[in-house]
């Protein structure tokens, strides 16, 4: 009875770690910012591109889903990606995370996110405005999309520390943001913008990083809908966390061995 009960255990354990990796149509990457083990920070899908912490740390306290969250306060704080096939070759994609102003604007153009194309910072490239706390959400060429979006539009500021979810999808020439799960603007964007081999930086690239907290990064290569988001928000694609089950499940085999 023990034996059969160890077996079904490690069995069960190798389930769990299997359901860890998150798994959704065109999703390219995933942070959960959970941890950041040796500088490096887990991509949960398949791929496991993971991202290089140079400056910046998990912040365990404030977070929305998991245990973690990436904090951004020095203006040298990023993380980088390495360049890979999915990341180097899509038109349509979507960015989809949580975002915390810690601090409002410092008069300069500073980054949140960016994967970078050769000769070009916007395949998309995301930065707070210099004089008002909203996203300048650009593609090239053209430097077309938003020009300083927040939660209730273009024009309207962030709050400070507060959770907000944003995405933005580009689907062909338009580029549809959301805030909260709801649609707040489309914009022009090129048809096919400029791509190539090349890193995604979220923080500091040649602009100073803004300073914030981001959760739950999740990148992919087509156009998501809008249900979509909100099944995202939502954490419906969450990793199934492997510790609480295992937890749960010892318990259990415990209980049955007796």
């Amino acid at each position: 009875m023990k034996f059969t009960s160890i077996l079904v255990l490690f069995l069960l354990v190798g389930v769990f770690v299997a359901q860890a990796e998150i798994k959704d149509k065109g999703l390219i990457l995933y942070f959960s910012f959970d941890k950041a083990d040796g500088g490096k920070v887990p991509d949960l899908t398949k791929g496991k591109h993971h991202g290089k912490l140079l400056k910046g740390k998990i912040n365990k306290q404030k977070k929305v889903y998991g245990s973690g969250a990436l904090e951004m306060k020095d203006p040298q704080s990023a993380v980088e990606v390495e360049s890979f096939k999915e990341l180097e070759s899509y038109q349509d994609n979507s960015y989809l995370f949580w975002l915390y102003f810690i601090e409002g604007i410092n008069g300069s153009w500073s980054q949140i996110i960016a994967k970078k194309a050769p000769g070009s910072d916007r395949s998309p490239g995301i930065w707070i405005c210099p004089a008002a706390l909203g996203l300048h959400w650009r593609f090239n060429p053209g430097n077309q999309g938003s020009n300083c979006i927040g939660p209730q539009g273009e024009g309207k500021a962030f709050d400070l520390k507060k959770w907000v979810h944003v995405a933005g999808v580009k689907k062909k020439n338009q580029l549809i943001m959301y805030m909260d799960g709801k649609e707040k603007g489309k914009f022009g964007a090129p048809d096919k913008h400029a791509q190539g081999a090349e890193k995604l930086y979220i923080g500091r690239t040649g602009y100073r990083s803004a300073t914030f907290i981001i959760d739950d990064l999740y990148v992919y290569d087509r156009a998501v809908k809008e249900a979509e988001v909100k099944k995202v928000m939502e954490g419906k694609l969450l990793p199934v966390d492997p510790k609480q089950k295992l937890t749960t499940t010892w318990g259990t085999l415990k209980l049955d061995a007796l």
